[in-house]
């Protein structure tokens, strides 16, 4: 399959307000589609702070610069400053992406609640978060949601329980190699996963001699081998859609150039057969780069 899928994640209201806009407008000059995941609720970007104490959080940071990618005041909400809503404030903004034809969904409602808590809670607190981020949804698209895409990769059994209750034709919650019907402790989940195959570039930059200079060679590179599956390849709006929009725009070159077709999460899947799609159990797992455990897509079951 000579597919790459082109996964947006909008983790805050900078990143809504001014990353967005610019996404949608080069990828209209590349003829490329993409899926837009986007947060609902108040932006508490600043609370991240306690990650300090995660394993490899502080090397991240060094390496990827957060201060430069995400401003002084984005850092403060949540804490010194009152997390703005962006679903309320960006409302316009999120439908003028639908509007420009491109396809959305779910990233969270919280961000910074969903990535640090998540893993570790119950069915009525996920599925209190999940409700709400679907509820605001609704409210701005008129819509139900379709697709969800859990912030940081992070997730737990009730997470992917309710992914099926709620109708969702696929989900990208997880980190893996191939789309995979998804097994936690041998129950299936009815709703296909769609991982990350891709390192992201803020995993990438700063390590083994990687820089922005020639990390963009780097992906293409990994691309250039061939993959019976195609790929998926999450990139951020406050990354790729600021600061690092030129290495986007080198990307978006280097795989057309490589016969790629650049498309949307939905039209990824359409090349499948669900029938046809292998269970893999989820679990927590590490990627390299990135702090932390991740939900990875685990052994054939």
């Amino acid at each position: 399959m000579k597919q790459i899928a082109l996964k947006i994640d909008v983790d805050t209201y900078r990143g809504t307000r001014e990353g967005v806009p610019r996404l949608v407008e080069t990828l209209k000059n590349h003829h490329a589609q993409a899926s837009f995941y986007f947060s609902l609720g108040p932006d508490h970007t600043g609370r991240a702070i306690k990650r300090v104490f995660r394993p490899g959080f502080m090397k991240k940071v060094s390496r990827t610069s957060v201060l430069e990618h995400y401003g002084f005041k984005t850092l403060m909400y949540g804490t010194l400053l009152p997390g703005p809503d962006i679903g309320r404030n960006c409302a316009d903004i999120m439908r003028s992406v639908r509007d420009a034809g491109f396809e959305v969904g779910i990233h969270c409602y919280d961000h910074i609640r969903w990535q640090d808590h998540v893993a570790a809670k119950g069915a009525r607190w996920t599925k209190r978060e999940m409700q709400r981020a679907v509820g605001r949804f609704t409210e701005i698209f008129g819509t139900p949601p379709k697709a969800h895409a859990a912030a940081g990769w992070q997730t737990n059994r009730h997470a992917l329980r309710q992914t099926q209750h709620l109708g969702f034709e696929y989900s990208s919650d997880t980190r893996g190699t191939r789309p995979f019907i998804p097994t936690w402790d041998a129950e299936i989940i009815a709703c296909p996963q769609l991982p990350t195959t891709l390192p992201t570039l803020d995993e990438l930059v700063g390590r083994d001699g990687i820089t922005i200079q020639n990390v963009a060679q780097h992906l293409l590179d990994i691309t250039s081998k061939p993959s019976e599956t195609g790929h998926v390849y999450t990139l951020h709006a406050e990354l790729e859609g600021q600061k690092w929009m030129p290495i986007f725009e080198q990307l978006l070159q280097g795989w057309t150039a490589q016969g790629y077709e650049l498309v949307s999460m939905r039209q990824y899947l359409q090349g499948f057969k669900l029938a046809d799609l292998p269970r893999y159990e989820v679990k927590p797992g590490m990627v390299e780069g990135r702090s932390g455990t991740l939900a990875v897509q685990g052994r054939n079951s």
